[in-house]
């Protein structure tokens, strides 16, 4: 093993021996190398001030080269924070943004010790990050039944977990605190787990309840308590598209540090909150109580980004960074909630207004981008294709009985229509 992996492996022992033992066998090799190219060009970058003759750039003049055809339409930008490569833990200027907007967004933070957001290549990146460092062959991941169905490729496919599923819903319609506790303590022998908590929830948009909330965190650390090291990972994909009474705020700032045996990592980014899909910019934020100990997670963070991707777009970091700090920001992001809080509204009043209940009841969804039918009398993916194939109405088939459907990208004036199609296609496929 590296000796700087060694070494980073022996402070976190000394500073949390739990979070040593949630490691991966690759989480424990992985490293960040201080001495290569990037820790050479660093200090070149410092102290060369006749010739720089150390990255794998091309420079002109006094900035980097670039062709007029690209710069043309990106004249706003200066070269230089565009074209150069980004630092693998990304933009600076970006993280201490990032980290800002996260402590103004979630309050539970104030007091926290958590590191700085280190920059991905989207939400997907950081969940395989996660994978990386803390899931190897035989890893117990613990996900609802309502899941994306990403999780498998990323933490059993890719990295060998074992997914155990557990109820989303308690029979009165609520978020199964309970259900998600036993799914853990049947791990028990295992020592270790990693719970994904994704809200809003794909693919069926609700969030806890407040009170709800406190349940989860009560069972996590009831868990830990048990002797079983958690690792608690939030998806926060949809964070802030909260339309009614539930959660205003990702469940990281009552997780962090709350038990020895718990470490929380929230995974989010602009990707979805800012509307900006194809950007690809997402972070990856630690809670532990000591700066030794989140230096070495992110040192071995950025072992993975360097052994993958070397470092996230420099481009769509600087398009993000200009947004944060632009004085109509919070402006323009609160006219495109109230669209989308409109939308799922108009929904919930179309599925309670309207005789649909014979052939299908929907999940409760209060938040993000989704919902879902439960479809009572045909099988979802017989009528995905039906509708597909007959009306050229597109909507995700999940499992036999639950049907995605994405208002977000469906105008109001068109959703009563939708779902009057849906319901023709249920009645055609059971006639």
């Amino acid at each position: 093993m590296n000796k700087l992996a060694q070494q980073l492996n022996q402070t976190i022992q000394a500073e949390n021996p739990h979070v040593f033992e949630m490691l991966s066998d690759l989480g424990q090799k992985l490293y960040f190398p201080k001495e290569g190219i990037l820790s050479q060009s660093a200090e070149a970058g410092k102290k060369a001030t006749k010739y720089n003759a150390t990255i794998g750039t091309a420079t002109e003049g006094k900035g980097p080269m670039y062709l007029s055809v690209i710069q043309d339409t990106l004249s706003a930008y200066a070269p230089k924070d565009i074209y150069p490569y980004a630092p693998p833990a990304g933009k600076p200027e970006l993280r201490t943004a990032w980290r800002e907007k996260m402590l103004i967004e979630n309050p539970s933070l104030n007091g926290k010790s958590y590191g700085n957001p280190i920059v991905t290549n989207a939400l997907t990146h950081g969940l395989s990050i996660v994978a990386d460092l803390f899931v190897g062959p035989g890893d117990r991941v613990i996900i609802p039944d309502k899941n994306w169905e990403n999780y498998e490729l990323t933490f059993g496919v890719r990295r060998g977990g074992e997914i155990v599923y557990y109820p989303l819903y308690t029979a009165d319609r609520k978020f199964n605190a309970q259900a998600m506790f036993d799914a853990i303590m049947a791990q028990k022998n295992a020592g270790k787990v990693v719970v994904v908590l994704n809200f809003p929830n794909n693919p069926t948009g609700y969030t806890p309840s407040v009170a709800e909330g406190d349940e989860i965190v009560a069972a996590l650390v009831k868990a830990a308590d048990a002797g079983i090291n958690v690792v608690a990972v939030l998806d926060d994909a949809y964070f802030g598209l909260f339309f009614e009474d539930s959660l205003q705020e990702s469940l990281f700032g009552k997780l962090a540090n709350i038990h020895p045996r718990l470490l929380a990592i929230k995974v989010d980014g602009a990707t979805k909150e800012e509307y900006v899909w194809g950007f690809r910019v997402g972070f990856i934020t630690y809670a532990a109580p000591t700066e030794a100990l989140l230096n070495a997670l992110e040192q071995k963070t950025l072992g993975s980004i360097r052994a993958t991707i070397s470092s996230g777009p420099h481009p769509t970091q600087t398009f993000i960074l200009h947004a944060l700090k632009s004085p109509q920001f919070n402006e323009q992001k609160a006219e495109k909630f109230e669209i989308m809080k409109r939308r799922a509204n108009r929904v919930k009043a179309i599925l309670d207004g309207s005789d649909y209940s014979h052939v299908w009841e929907y999940y409760p969804f209060n938040s993000g981008y989704f919902m879902c039918l439960k479809l009572k009398t045909v099988n979802a993916e017989a009528l995905r294709t039906h509708l597909l194939d007959n009306y050229g109405v597109g909507t995700i088939a999940l499992g036999e009985t639950d049907l995605r459907v994405a208002f977000s990208c469906i105008e109001d004036e068109y959703l009563e229509d939708l779902f009057a199609i849906i319901y023709k296609g249920v009645q055609e496929l059971s006639n």
